[in-house]
């Protein structure tokens, strides 16, 4: 039988049965003073993988904000095996403006890691929290919300070519994967390459707690965790169905040719048919009308929820399904 560990970084140590609540300094102000990050590490009292969960690397995206306090604070854990570590922030001075990005120069900390101890600010965090609480992990969950001004169904975005990313992006039981190997500098990506397999979970918009999208990112996570059995009680989840989405020829985002505000006739969610109307872009005086249609049968994953539009800005991110597929989801929606 395995013998549990101590979970160890740089300036601490959680050993096994033991539960840390920290602010990690990963950064300091205009004026030297520290910036930290909250942490929770919870250590069972027995062996198993160490699994991180993280949330706000984009700082006004809050929906996984609240899953990770409630799996590090409302859970029961002491039927752990295995350790969790909980990093509800990441982006903490884009949290703390409720902005995207960090405001040191405007840089983007999800394309920052792994990151680099002699680089720019955001490589510095990133280096800081890579090396202490990502790298030594078995595997990861990070959690994202859209955009502002757009609205996701929830979905796991995973690097499927990877066995090891495949199975945590199957035990979510999210009803959409999208198989992507994610940009250079997503802490999923370079977590991944580095041996954490890890996947990142898309749910609803952004500056705001949205309780249907907190349940199933919960429920989903309790699910994986169920699979590698840090959770031995708990039970891995089928979602009732799912489609994976491969290739770029099966998904796009349609985007708008007209400037106008935009009435739009499909929800997030919605199965819409090819050439069915999903917006209308019209003038301040409703004399010009430009209809937005689909150009194949799909799944509308991501909807626009600004409703003023440039030509080019993104209406909706539409995915395609097999007619297997739509027969499934129109049974479950009955």
């Amino acid at each position: 039988m395995a013998t549990p560990e101590p979970f160890t970084f740089q300036g601490g140590r959680v050993d096994p049965g033991e539960t840390q609540n920290l602010r990690y300094t990963i950064t300091e102000t205009y004026l030297g003073d520290p910036v930290r990050m909250p942490v929770t590490i919870i250590n069972g009292a027995e062996a198993g993988p160490t699994v991180f969960l993280s949330a706000a690397g984009h700082g006004d995206e809050l929906n996984g904000v609240e899953v990770v306090r409630e799996v590090a604070h409302e859970w029961d854990h002491d039927d752990l095996q295995g350790t969790l570590v909980c990093l509800p922030v990441l982006n903490v001075p884009g949290f703390i403006a409720q902005q995207r990005y960090l405001p040191i120069y405007d840089r983007d900390l999800n394309r920052s890691f792994p990151g680099d101890p002699e680089s720019t600010s955001s490589k510095r965090m990133a280096d800081s929290i890579f090396r202490n609480f990502i790298e030594p992990c078995n595997l990861g969950i990070d959690f994202h919300t859209s955009t502002r001004g757009r609205t996701n169904m929830l979905h796991v975005r995973a690097e499927l070519d990877d066995e090891a990313v495949e199975r945590v992006a199957n035990a979510f039981a999210s009803n959409v994967i999208i198989a992507t190997e994610g940009p250079s500098g997503t802490l999923r990506r370079e977590a991944t390459d580095a041996g954490v397999p890890t996947v990142t979970v898309e749910m609803g918009e952004a500056h705001r707690f949205q309780r249907e999208f907190i349940d199933r990112a919960l429920a989903g996570t309790k699910s994986v965790l169920a699979e590698f059995g840090v959770k031995p009680a708990a039970t891995v989840d089928w979602p009732g169905w799912r489609t994976v989405v491969e290739g770029s020829d099966d998904k796009t985002w349609i985007r708008a040719d007209a400037g106008g505000i935009v009435e739009m006739h499909a929800n997030r969610g919605d199965v819409v048919q090819e050439g069915e109307r999903i917006a209308t872009i019209a003038s301040p005086f409703k004399t010009d009308a430009t209809s937005v249609t689909a150009p194949f049968t799909g799944l509308l994953v991501g909807l626009l929820e600004n409703p003023v539009v440039y030509p080019g800005n993104p209406l909706c991110h539409l995915v395609q399904l097999s007619e297997q597929t739509r027969r499934v989801i129109e049974q479950h929606r009955e």
